[in-house]
């Protein structure tokens, strides 16, 4: 399922996150973007899996960003080692509520308020081949562009193409890129 709603005020928020994952993503955004990286929230990997953040650094990097907003919510999710194959560095990203040392040392880590975010430790690189690259890449860039549209559809009110926007809005087109 895509991101967007387009019933809402804020067709870029779907409800499924907590305004306290929503707080640390924010913080991680802002971060990233000052250091020239595009930003995706939510993206459907390859696997059927949903990256909380994934971004394109200048350079072609490909992150991934998994927001754990409590001890819980890290202890009960173990899907985080999948997205690994769709990455260049994995990183966790947290607020000053949980304990940092429960994130696993192979993994970068971010610490966010909501207004900003330090990344207290690195992640180590595991370059992706060159197929699954590719494949991350067009993904990202469908997704981005089909969401710009949708956003732009919900700034003007138009909504002249209702089969296209059940489609995106549904995930549909997120699970069949292929590429």
């Amino acid at each position: 399922m895509t991101i967007l709603n387009f019933h809402s005020d804020n067709p870029l928020n779907d409800g499924r996150q907590s305004e306290r994952a929503l707080m640390v993503r924010r913080g991680v955004q802002r971060l990233l973007s000052e250091s020239r990286h595009a930003l995706l929230p939510e993206l459907t990997l390859p696997t059927g899996r949903r990256a909380d953040l994934i971004t394109m650094s200048a350079k072609g990097e490909i992150w991934i960003v998994e927001i754990k907003t409590s001890v819980e919510d890290f202890r009960t999710d173990r899907k985080w080692p999948d997205y690994r194959l769709h990455c260049d560095r994995l990183f966790f990203a947290t607020h000053a509520g949980v304990p940092t040392e429960i994130f696993p040392e192979d993994c970068g880590l971010f610490l966010s308020d909501g207004y900003e975010a330090h990344m207290l430790r690195d992640a180590p690189e595991h370059r992706l081949p060159p197929a699954t690259r590719k494949k991350v890449i067009s993904m990202f860039a469908r997704v981005a562009a089909q969401r710009l549209m949708l956003a732009e559809w919900a700034a003007g009110r138009s909504d002249h193409d209702r089969a296209a926007l059940a489609s995106i809005l549904s995930g549909d087109r997120d699970s069949q890129i292929k590429d």
